[in-house]
């Protein structure tokens, strides 16, 4: 006996519960954020060039790279909401991981050319106009603090806000160290303070930066969320009356907050195909209340695969 039956068919449809509502305020927000990088990136790149600090010039590289991935995100955003279609049948969810490994992979590029540009400064310290790099750095500060608030309460939402959010948080480290060196420099004339910061800064970032790049990469694998115990959901399952074996497990992130869930389950008799409803509802039922999963899809035999192994090759 061969039967798939996916929770779909019953009008449940719970996973679309943890994605949706919040997108609309999220891309004005990301919208925003864009704007506001791309003035304090322009400020900095005449501020930087006035001064001649490289700690601001730096920053002023990696706000222009964060603009850039601010808007991405936002772009990825709207997307996100189209509807699916025969082609796209899961949608459109899986651009804001794109789009979140893609800022990941900037920004890293991005840290990497700065530690370049500060050894070259660390074997060649240059003079450096303090003032100048003080009043850049604080306009800058204002303006990325304005962008966090902004972006904080959404940043734990979803993937891709927290990628951008994390560009603004590096974005406001950076300014709070530049504007540290920018003191240093005006009252003891310590310009290696300068290439220093860069290191500092580009070191907080690639440390943030990690999280996300891990996180998407697993997601575009299809690897099974860290919080799901593959084991444990088999054991459940298997205490079900009815239900002999549990195999052919395949359990992925659609995106950072919908889980689908399939297998093959083995029936104890050979029953018909409208008595596996039951079965079919209480599985749905502890795959949700135990383990947050509602995106189900159980194949019903009776002892015909071959292997019964937990995850099959």
């Amino acid at each position: 006996m061969h039967n798939t039956q996916h929770n779909s068919n019953k009008g449940l449809h719970h996973g679309h519960k943890h994605s949706h509502g919040h997108l609309a305020a999220d891309g004005k927000k990301l919208l925003w954020a864009t704007l506001l990088n791309l003035v304090i990136t322009v400020a900095e790149i005449v501020g930087g060039l006035l001064s001649n600090s490289l700690a601001l010039l730096s920053d002023a590289i990696h706000n222009l790279g964060d603009t850039v991935a601010v808007f991405v995100a936002y772009l990825a955003n709207r997307v996100s909401k189209l509807s699916a279609n025969e082609r796209k049948t899961f949608g459109y969810k899986r651009v804001e991981i794109l789009a979140a490994l893609f800022n990941a992979v900037t920004l890293i590029v991005i840290i990497l050319f700065l530690f370049r540009e500060a050894w070259a400064r660390f074997k060649n310290p240059e003079e450096i106009k303090g003032t100048i790099m003080f009043v850049v750095a604080v306009i800058g500060l204002l303006a990325n603090l304005f962008a966090v608030v902004l972006l904080k309460n959404d940043s734990n939402k979803n993937i891709n806000i927290k990628a951008a959010y994390l560009h603004l948080l590096g974005d406001t480290v950076s300014s709070i160290a530049v504007i540290i060196g920018s003191v240093l420099i005006i009252w003891f004339g310590i310009t290696w303070i300068d290439p220093l910061i860069t290191v500092i800064i580009g070191l907080y970032i690639l440390k943030e930066t990690y999280s996300i790049l891990r996180e998407s990469i697993d997601i575009l694998m299809q690897a099974s969320p860290k919080n799901i115990n593959i084991d444990l959901i088999k054991a459940e399952l298997e205490k079900i009356e009815g239900v002999a074996n549990i195999h052919h497990v395949h359990v992925w992130n659609l995106n950072d907050s919908q889980v689908h869930f399939e297998c093959h389950a083995d029936v104890s008799a050979d029953i018909k195909i409208s008595e596996t409803q039951p079965l079919l509802a209480k599985i749905e039922t502890i795959l949700l209340n135990n383990f947050g999963i509602s995106h189900v899809t159980i194949q019903f035999e009776h002892y015909c695969c071959e292997g019964r192994e937990l995850i099959h090759n």
